[in-house]
């Protein structure tokens, strides 16, 4: 496995942490493994629609309080 990243992307609504999640992306390297942590519910079902469109991994989804954590494997775009 790569190197682990955090994204804090907490109080941000719909698109803003897909598109944190995926200008984070790209400065990473194939296998690096991303949490995102977030607040929007929403996020919960688009960024891991995101992952899929474009080569990436869900490797899992948290829900802790308020908070979501989903954690991905960067794969090839």
């Amino acid at each position: 496995m790569g190197t682990r990243h955090t994204l804090d992307a907490r109080r941000q609504l719909c698109p803003l942490p897909v598109i944190r999640t995926q200008n984070k992306i790209r400065s990473l390297e194939k296998g690096d493994i991303l949490e995102v942590v977030c607040t929007d519910p929403g996020a919960l079902h688009d960024i891991p629609a995101w992952c899929r469109i474009n080569g990436h991994k869900v490797v899992s989804t948290t829900t802790r309080g308020d908070e979501i954590l989903i954690t991905l494997e960067v794969g090839g775009e």
